[in-house]
């Protein structure tokens, strides 16, 4: 598969792990938050603080698994036994998270949530690396990271339909219900994709590194400006993302008043990503994947004030505006990361080390630290403005909530279109750098199999 164009159902082969990450990734941001606060008795602040050092657990376990998925491969390739490894972690976890039996301390939550995060930082890190790895080429990486995208987005509806369901019957526990059903299906698709992608998919065959000292890999990671730019601006998409998923649920059944109504539009949503995928490939193709990510914030920074013209109970309006917003979903995860992969480029131009799983751990870093802060400062403000998440709300306190929901992806989507304005990596840069690496690679190998002089 070196340097070829992947096969649609080759590439749907390889993606198909992203649909229980993206399956993960919604009820951490919706509903778990929302269900451990309230049904389960533990307060917005307490979750808030959970959720938030849980996150913060990254910061130690993404650089370290990155480390290790780049240092010790196996005799199945780079990153396909990390995938394994992933999946009972998983399983257990993904259990008691999501089925626990009542009454719950928040040490229960806080300890199972760091075993969650570590099985999820095993598959998403190992998943995304090994997709940079499939190719070099500027653009067939874009369309790469596009299907795994689109596979991890689908999992969101996929895993939403069961809520959507559960909301129509009214079970007597319709939070408990719904969050159950949402680990059941986590648990059972995990095994079944990862063992398709097992399956199908073989790795390409990784080039011999070079030793480096300490010093000699950590320099260039701040000496990286263009990896300085990424992960911030990735920092502000996760803030926003999560900022937005953890008020959803409050903001679609109080301020819009179609709280029935909310895990069926939040299909929509996703579904709309989904589908501005492929438009969003075909721009980048045109103008450049950094051009692009300017585009869609300056959009979502346009767009989502209309959020405040959605008439309560309405349920035409709203779905027509998250759809819109499905814009902001798929664009910048998927035109990340496969700008990180450029940025690798630099870095083993440099270094002379492949070390996509480390460079993959930073960016998953740097989203998960967002969307933890988000939720941490996102509750708190709820709190500090007097909204109440178990019981009745003064209209002040609907209303701050309202300006929060807006607010928080007006502001960073503006950070993120100066940051990504004059990026330095293209298709011409691009093109330069994999030049110089396989000149490079070639002269090694010559000098491997040229004949020693004879005295």
């Amino acid at each position: 598969m070196n340097g070829q164009r992947l096969s649609p159902w080759r590439l749907a082969a390889f993606s198909g792990p992203a649909i229980p990450i993206g399956a993960l990734g919604l009820p951490i941001g919706v509903y778990l938050p929302h269900f451990y606060a309230g049904p389960m008795g533990l307060g917005l602040a307490a979750v808030g603080t959970i959720f938030m050092l849980a996150r913060f657990w990254d910061v130690f376990t993404d650089p370290a698994m990155g480390v290790l998925s780049d240092k010790f491969p196996s005799r199945w390739g780079r990153r396909r036994h990390w995938l394994v490894l992933s999946v009972p972690i998983l399983v257990l976890s993904a259990y008691m998270v999501f089925s626990p039996t009542a009454p719950v301390g928040p040490y229960y939550l806080l300890a199972w949530m760091f075993f969650l995060y570590i099985g999820w930082t095993l598959l998403t890190l190992s998943h995304m690396a090994w997709a940079a790895e499939l190719s070099d080429d500027y653009n067939e990486r874009s369309r790469i990271q596009g299907y795994r995208e689109a596979f991890q987005l689908l999992g969101v509806p996929l895993v939403l339909l069961l809520p959507a369901a559960i909301e129509w019957m009214d079970p007597e526990n319709m939070d408990a219900a719904r969050v159950a059903a949402m680990g059941w299906f986590i648990i059972i698709v995990l095994p079944l994709t990862i063992g398709l992608n097992l399956w199908l998919v073989p790795e390409r065959a990784a080039k011999p590194q070079a030793h480096a000292s300490f010093l000699a890999q950590v320099l260039p990671l701040f000496k990286n400006t263009p990896l300085r730019r990424l992960l911030a601006a990735d920092f502000l998409s996760g803030f926003a993302g999560a900022a937005l998923a953890s008020m959803y649920i409050y903001e679609a059944t109080l301020v819009w008043g179609v709280g029935s109504w909310a895990s069926l539009l939040l299909l929509l949503y996703f579904f709309g990503g989904i589908g501005f995928i492929p438009v969003t490939l075909k721009i980048s193709y045109r103008v450049g994947k950094h051009r692009t990510v300017v585009l869609a914030a300056l959009f979502n920074v346009c767009f989502a004030p209309v959020i405040f013209l959605i008439p309560h109970g309405n349920v035409w309006a709203a779905a027509a505006v998250l759809v819109f917003l499905g814009v902001n979903v798929g664009t910048t995860t998927t035109l990340y990361r496969s700008m990180m992969a450029d940025v690798a480029d630099i870095d083993e131009l440099d270094t002379r080390q492949k070390r996509t799983g480390l460079f993959y751990a930073l960016l998953t870093l740097t989203q998960k630290t967002g969307g933890a802060v988000a939720v941490g400062v996102v509750f708190w403000t709820l709190a500090l403005i007097g909204f109440n998440p178990q019981g009745e709300n003064a209209p002040g306190a609907v209303t701050g909530l309202s300006i929060v929901f807006v607010a928080a992806p007006v502001i960073c989507n503006a950070f993120v279109a100066a940051i990504m304005w004059g990026y330095p990596i293209g298709l011409k840069e691009q093109s330069a750098l994999r030049r110089r690496l396989d000149e490079r690679f070639t002269e090694e190998v010559e000098q491997t199999e040229r004949p020693p002089n004879l005295p």
